[in-house]
């Protein structure tokens, strides 16, 4: 094994972003790690990433060069086989939308593009009322809107009564 695989191997982190930046690809942090951005954190092995619509396509065969790439209807998994850290690029294009908004926060260490909270809140929304997910990762998903309406009360308004109600 030539040496750039072993780093790479080694720093899943630092090598996907290392390559996202390379490639000026628009991206932003989604999911629980984002949530950790705007709440107090919770231990997480997953980031999840949102990225331009358009760079998708794109984006997924870098990804392909480098890392070993799963595809799943609406997210593309990356990972490494020496790596504790699961990558979910989100290739639903609702997420798209999260990459504008985005601010520089620290993630893992590392500072990097966050979805903005209130588009945090709401891919948590959706995450929460997929029917396709499993249960418990919708309960995940209704602990951290818990989270982020307990550290930010304004959007309790932006959080379906449906949710509100899960959360009593």
């Amino acid at each position: 094994m030539d040496v750039r695989a072993e780093q790479e191997r080694a720093n899943l982190l630092e090598s996907l972003i290392q390559l996202l930046n390379e490639h000026k690809v628009k991206y932003s942090v989604t999911g629980g790690q984002a949530v950790n951005a705007y709440a107090e954190p919770v231990v997480t092995l997953d980031l999840d990433l949102a990225i331009a619509i358009e760079e998708i396509p794109q984006v997924e065969q870098w990804l392909g060069e480098r890392f070993h790439v799963k595809r799943f209807p609406h997210s593309v998994h990356v990972s490494l086989p020496d790596s504790n850290l699961r990558v979910q690029v989100q290739t639903d294009p609702r997420y798209s939308d999260l990459v504008k908004h985005a601010t520089t926060r620290e993630i893992l260490g590392v500072s990097l593009p966050v979805a903005g909270l209130e588009n945090v809140l709401q891919g948590k929304i959706w995450a929460a009322t997929d029917p396709e997910s499993r249960s418990s990762k919708r309960q995940e998903d209704l602990a951290d809107i818990a989270g982020l309406i307990e550290n930010y009360p304004e959007l309790r308004e932006k959080v379906p009564a449906e949710i509100l109600a899960r959360l009593i």
